[in-house]
């Protein structure tokens, strides 16, 4: 209560710094324990990592494409976390430091693509990875969030509501995730943490419009779906 609602198209985009400076996203799977259920997953013992390039960034009011092949384009809403500086090997107690600030963002899931690479036990990259796959807010200071672990989270397709949880329902803490992920990668300035997603993932279609937001801080977040469209070959 209280809190000032930040207008996302007021502020600064952040989106070429990240661009510019951050090495990597790293994404952090079935970190809700419902999601994992309703995936049929089980639920981890310890963070499963993987890595999104920063050419899948779109900055809020962007489209998202839906690349031929795939037929089944998910959503899935999630808090990010901005590092602020060079971190490895960081104690759980001085994690925190090393945030910068927060950011809505949509870890885009070709499932069919996903599901055949998991049936392969290959790599997520193609299903995760893609131009436009990783759709995010502009950052909101730390100071603006004063308890990440206790913010909801919601998504609509078309004003109809698909996602809503809370950041308390993560299995694995942002403090456990910084140190953990610090132990195996060094993480540097611009790098971002995807931290899971609740359930309520689902397809969207061309000609579709998303919108999410965190409650009481964001709420005028959103991009439109469309097919991409390859160029012709000679």
């Amino acid at each position: 209560a209280g809190r000032k609602i930040v207008t996302v198209s007021s502020r600064p985009t952040k989106m070429a710094k990240l661009i510019e400076i951050g090495t990597k996203i790293i994404a952090v799977g079935r970190n809700y324990a419902s999601h994992a259920k309703e995936l049929g997953n089980a639920v981890p013992k310890e963070p499963l990592l993987f890595l999104k390039p920063t050419s899948s960034y779109l900055a809020n009011g962007g489209t998202i494409e839906i690349p031929p092949p795939s037929l089944s384009l998910h959503h899935e809403v999630e808090l990010a976390v901005v590092i602020c500086k060079k971190a490895r090997d960081v104690p759980q107690s001085k994690a925190m430091d090393y945030v910068g600030g927060y950011a809505l963002a949509l870890d885009m899931t070709a499932r069919d693509l996903q599901s055949a690479a998991k049936a392969a036990g290959l790599p997520w990259t193609l299903a995760k990875g893609q131009d436009t796959f990783t759709p995010i807010s502009s950052m909101l200071p730390t100071s603006a969030v004063p308890d990440p672990d206790n913010l909801e989270l919601w998504l609509k397709v078309d004003g109809e509501i698909r996602q809503k949880g809370s950041t308390k329902d993560m299995i694995f803490k942002i403090p456990f995730l910084i140190s953990h992920i610090s132990t195996f990668m060094t993480l540097f300035e611009g790098d971002v943490i995807l931290t899971g997603t609740p359930e309520g993932v689902g397809p969207v279609k061309a000609g579709q419009k998303i919108t999410c937001g965190i409650t009481g801080l964001l709420d005028d977040v959103h991009f439109n779906v469309e097919q991409r469209k390859r160029p012709e070959s000679s």
